[in-house]
């Protein structure tokens, strides 16, 4: 297969784009330069706010998301990539007038799912508030025969608090209390019935990760970059930790 190049469309936010171009890089096999691939980044942190736009009718992101993919046409992507799962709301209204296919976040952590635990039935959803409200990711599990289970309102809002405190800080020295709350509403869940938790917005993987839970902990951070790096024609190594 001819090697493609991948179009990051990304700043929302920006370090959530640094860990998935880190992804990438760790999931291609390559032993020199040359055998990575090409991906063409645009960092935009410009984009309107995706969760004002979904519950309170801030500017919508979907212009500026549509001059991104065009801007990373024109440079010579083959397809792009969203590394925010709060930007797949607007997947919908996004695609008919996309200028590159899409490689759908939603499609690629359902199928990982399913593929990877076919016996799991019940996920914890650790996400934006408008990403739950908006309800996309949890129908597109659902076709995969399971059941989410989101937080309380009161744990909704630490959630919310721990993705706005990633965000508030590029490169904090300590982020142990954002973890702690983090692993404490994932805790609730699966005291809840959970058996296996979403980081349903990819500020969560940079606070939360496998080893702070009992359960399957799915980062669609890394579950995209591995599909980028397969669409752009490479198989993604399977013995990285």
């Amino acid at each position: 297969m001819e090697e493609r190049v991948i179009g990051v469309l990304g700043g929302m936010g920006p370090e959530a784009t640094l860990a998935f171009y880190s992804w990438i890089l760790k999931l291609t096999p390559a032993e020199r330069d040359q055998e990575h691939l090409r991906v063409l980044i645009d960092s935009n942190p410009k984009i309107p706010d995706r969760t004002a736009a979904l519950l309170h009718g801030g500017p919508s992101p979907v212009p500026a998301l549509r001059e991104g993919i065009a801007a990373l046409r024109r440079a010579g992507a083959d397809f792009v990539v969203l590394p925010c799962v709060s930007a797949h709301a607007f997947l919908e209204e996004l695609l008919p007038a996309a200028e590159l296919p899409i490689l759908s976040l939603f499609d690629v952590t359902a199928e990982a799912v399913r593929g990877g635990y076919p016996d799991l039935r019940r996920l914890g959803l650790l996400a934006t508030t408008g990403t739950i409200r908006a309800g996309a990711l949890q129908r597109r599990l659902a076709r995969e025969g399971l059941e989410t289970l989101v937080p309380t309102a009161e744990d909704q809002q630490i959630v919310m608090r721990t993705i706005y405190g990633v965000k508030a800080v590029a490169a904090p020295t300590d982020r142990r209390e954002l973890r702690e709350a983090a692993r404490a509403v994932a805790h609730r869940l699966i005291a809840a019935g959970a058996e296996g938790v979403i980081a349903g917005c990819t500020e969560i993987p940079l606070v939360l990760g496998p080893e702070d839970l009992p359960v399957p902990f799915f980062d669609p951070l890394r579950l995209l970059a591995a599909a980028a790096v397969s669409a752009a024609g490479k198989s993604p190594r399977a013995d990285i930790p």
